[in-house]
């Protein structure tokens, strides 16, 4: 149903599942073991994996923490694409690797829920795409000393409220990883 409608394909998108963004986040290896698991399910079904990868000043381009964790494996060619800001499409590649592959369906995993998912899964949606948050394969860390709710508070919240979101021509959804259906 999404608005771009010359791009009937689906594309797996992985936010920033890097080691320096996940070493405290919330249930980290479940979390991360749920994405592994649709990896290799998108892959199956010849599903494009999309990776994007965060760099700021705690994650420096090519340091230890800016790395992917080692529980997943980018393959080629699977794309990668850098970012600096927490929407994926802001200054990035992204639109135009989705758009070569024909994409108007995104189903989104990764962290950090607060800022990097929510991000993407808004300027996804507002560019026209259908987006579908995979609700038990994004996550957080404890941003509660700063005034933020418990990260699974902001997780709950994030999966509650996008299940409601709409726009016309587009659809906003949430399903668990094991209801994910590939075409």
């Amino acid at each position: 149903m999404t608005t771009l409608s010359e791009r009937p394909h689906t594309a797996l998108l992985l936010i920033d599942v890097q080691v320096g963004v996940v070493a405290e986040a919330y249930a980290r290896d479940t979390v991360v073991a749920t994405i592994a698991g649709l990896v290799e399910g998108a892959r199956a079904a010849s599903v494009p994996v999309v990776w994007v990868q965060h760099s700021d000043d705690n994650v420096p381009r090519g340091s230890d923490a800016w790395q992917y964790v080692p529980e997943l494996t980018r393959h080629e060619p699977e794309a990668l694409v850098p970012k600096s800001y927490p929407d994926s499409f802001e200054d990035t590649s992204l639109e135009r690797v989705l758009a070569e592959a024909g994409v108007g369906h995104l189903v989104v995993a990764g962290a950090s829920t607060d800022a990097c998912i929510r991000s993407t899964i808004h300027g996804a949606f507002v560019r026209g795409y259908d987006v579908t948050l995979v609700a038990d394969a994004h996550t957080t860390s404890d941003l509660s000393r700063w005034g933020a709710p418990a990260p699974e508070q902001v997780i709950a919240h994030t999966n509650l409220y996008w299940k409601y979101h709409e726009g016309p021509g587009r659809t906003a959804a949430v399903v668990q990883a094991k209801e994910v259906v590939w075409p």
